[in-house]
């Protein structure tokens, strides 16, 4: 990938300067700017990935650390910075019925503020400053789901984790606003939560818990494209069996490595399509030089 750069910087060298806001493509990522993950087809990216075997980070709450909050576009921008990454976020709802992007059911942890979410206004939610991992108050505020969307049209996936009290209904809707059906994965949880959500949103990709083909089949009955839905496996690597199993019915695999469990070359070996990890560059770099590709192999999906 070294190499690959290079080339590419000595040819542009040789052209004469580029004008500092130009963006030069390296396969689908960039050189000297952050990297872009927007596939248009997503289920087509999935078949992809799994037909080349290649695996693709997820940003859990989009890669938190110092200096960055959890769910903040400014981090989801950092994250692209350092690799190509998914960003996972969690979805929740003010007193006005406004979407945001917030873990917690309070302020309390990750803002300078206190008291549930569901107790603000959007207004009074947006003039909190958020908190990083180590309490540090910064001077970014926390985004609602529609700004947050804007942001990553061209950039990247959001993957979205609903809260318990925000209705599935309210977030298609403000997906559906905002055009970005193509451009977002739902997170569920249950056979019933996956089988609900298409229902609402049938060009939905969904994420849902898996554990034995026969789940499958149940999804089916019920009317669920499989060529829709990415199996969530849990945070140890899943069985070559299931993983094989579910590829024969063309649905892909997606766990957690969290904490100490950082073998991110493990997630291709499992033959896992997505792995879920907190430090989302870390995971990248480990990614690119296990894979054998030129550049990260899940780029090569895009299209």
């Amino acid at each position: 990938m070294r190499r690959l750069l290079a080339a590419a910087a000595l040819l542009l060298a040789a052209c004469g300067p580029a004008p500092d806001d130009s963006i030069v493509d390296v396969g689908n990522g960039r050189l000297g700017g952050p990297a872009r993950i927007a596939p248009a087809d997503l289920p087509a990216f999935f078949d992809c990935l799994r037909e080349r075997g290649a695996t693709l980070v997820s940003a859990h709450r989009g890669g938190p650390r110092p200096g960055l909050s959890e769910n903040a576009i400014e981090t989801f921008e950092a994250t692209l910075a350092e690799t190509p990454a998914f960003m996972e976020t969690d979805v929740s709802r003010t007193r006005d019925g406004a979407l945001v992007l917030m873990h917690d059911d309070t302020v309390d942890r990750t803002t300078n503020g206190q008291g549930a979410v569901s107790a603000l206004t959007l207004a009074q939610f947006q003039t909190l400053r958020l908190r990083d991992g180590d309490g540090a108050v910064l001077e970014t505020s926390p985004p609602s789901l529609e700004q947050a969307l804007a942001w990553a049209d061209g950039k990247t996936v959001l993957e979205l984790d609903i809260k318990r009290s925000v209705a599935y209904e309210d977030v298609v809707r403000v997906v559906e606003d905002a055009g970005a059906m193509h451009r977002v994965v739902f997170v569920t949880y249950s056979i019933d939560g996956a089988a609900r959500l298409a229902r609402l949103a049938p060009e939905a990709m969904i994420y849902t818990s898996i554990s034995s083909p026969r789940e499958l089949d149940v999804l089916e009955r019920r009317g669920v494209d499989l060529s829709h839905i990415v199996a969530w496996v849990g945070t140890d690597a899943p069985g070559g069996a299931l993983v094989q199993a579910l590829a024969e019915r063309g649905v892909e695999t997606r766990f957690g490595m969290f904490g100490a469990n950082r073998d991110y070359a493990n997630a291709l070996r499992a033959h896992a399509q997505m792995v879920a990890v907190d430090d989302p560059a870390e995971a990248g770099r480990d990614l690119d030089a296990a894979d054998g590709a030129h550049g990260h192999a899940a780029l090569q999906c895009v299209r």
